[in-house]
């Protein structure tokens, strides 16, 4: 029996794999079905923006030099770390969703009850494009906490204790003393919000970069997140997101180092800032009293899309054509795929000839 284009693709990335090292370092590979290990596993999900720089903050992290390529629906790879000289090794599931929040649903591949433990979600906003920050950024968390209610729901009926766990684990990372805890909601697994393109955004006027530091750090806390600013033309800071990963991904160290000032890139580990610090949402004089908002975050966002009325992204199905991007080429496939269509277009050339000869045909009868 032939082989299956499958059975080619996994025997291809088994040509590629390269050898295990015992180091420390990270390897990276991308087919989930080739992966031996007897280490620790993780999953990390990276969702936002589109084009915001999502499989950037991935090669960095793996330390892949590559030009990054447009992502078009769920893509996996992952990352190896030694654990020192064992034999044993880290095991990273890394998977990146594209399209915005148009395939949002596809976080119930990823998101599921054997990774629940040890999942990590990563959200990456756009800075530049302010018009849609709020949206893709409620969208997406609505979507991931909807997902992890189910999962609860059916991990329950298993170990009643399961969810209390998260719960504590929760807590543990934003400080169980922490004086919001009464006003807080941390997100049932490890949160990080990562606002890229920071090398535009510091050139906004100051009050659009408060405005917009301020509303990320209020969702930040009170979803027990991590915040950092980024940019991919930055090294330091892209150097700072990839400690990040690290930790997130092999429990690697992180730093406690803060950074509140909007006039310089946030740095806001998960359980650092405070309410107080914040302040209150940037509401004209006099809009407070007349808002009808029944929570916090409604109030905070009524102030955010008053100042920056959001856009609906656009539904990527509508402008791009997948198959024609030159990423995905596969000769023989795409032979084939151009085959057809010469012989669908003759078809429909010869389809429309016949039916404008029975028209023809039509009227002289009708004539005569």
């Amino acid at each position: 029996m032939e082989p299956t284009l499958w059975d080619l693709a996994v025997e291809d990335a088994q040509r590629k794999k390269t050898a295990s090292s015992d180091d420390g370092d990270v390897k990276s590979g991308g087919d989930a079905s080739i992966i031996t290990s007897s280490g620790d596993d993780t999953t990390i999900l990276i969702m936002g923006s589109k084009n915001s720089g999502k499989t950037s903050v991935i090669l960095r992290f793996l330390d892949r030099d590559e030009t990054p390529k447009a992502t078009t629906a769920l893509e996996y790879t992952f990352g190896r770390r030694a654990k020192g000289h064992n034999i044993a090794k880290d095991v990273g599931h890394i998977w990146e969703l594209g399209g915005g929040t148009f395939l949002s649903r596809l976080i119930d591949i990823p998101v599921n009850i054997e990774s629940i433990r040890v999942l990590s979600l990563v959200v990456v906003l756009d800075l530049s494009r302010p018009h849609e920050l709020w949206v893709t950024m409620e969208t997406l968390l609505a979507v991931a906490k909807k997902r992890i209610h189910t999962i609860l729901t059916e991990r329950i009926a298993k170990d009643q204790n399961f969810s209390e766990e998260l719960k504590q684990r929760a807590w543990k990372r934003v400080g169980e003393g922490h004086p919001d805890k009464d006003m807080m909601e941390p997100f049932p697994v490890p949160l990080v919000l990562l606002g890229m393109k920071y090398d535009i955004f510091q050139d906004f006027d100051s009050e659009r970069r408060k405005t917009i530091a301020k509303t990320l750090r209020f969702l930040a806390h009170i979803n027990g997140a991590t915040l950092h600013f980024v940019s991919n033309k930055m090294d330091a800071l892209m150097n700072r997101t990839r400690a990040t990963m690290s930790h997130l991904v092999f429990g690697t160290s992180m730093s406690k180092a803060s950074c509140f000032d909007h006039n310089k890139p946030l740095m806001v580990p998960a359980g650092s800032d405070s309410f107080q610090q914040i302040g209150p949402p940037p509401l004209a004089e006099g809009d407070l009293g007349r808002i009808s908002a029944k929570s916090p975050i409604e109030l905070w966002k009524h102030a955010y899309t008053t100042a920056f009325p959001q856009e609906a992204a656009s539904n990527p199905s509508l402008s791009e054509d997948p198959a024609a991007d030159p990423q995905y080429s596969q000769p023989a496939v795409d032979a084939m795929r151009k085959q057809k269509d010469e012989e669908l277009q003759r078809y429909k050339y010869e389809a429309e000839k016949r039916s404008r000869e029975v028209a023809r045909k039509a009227l002289s009868s009708a004539t005569l």
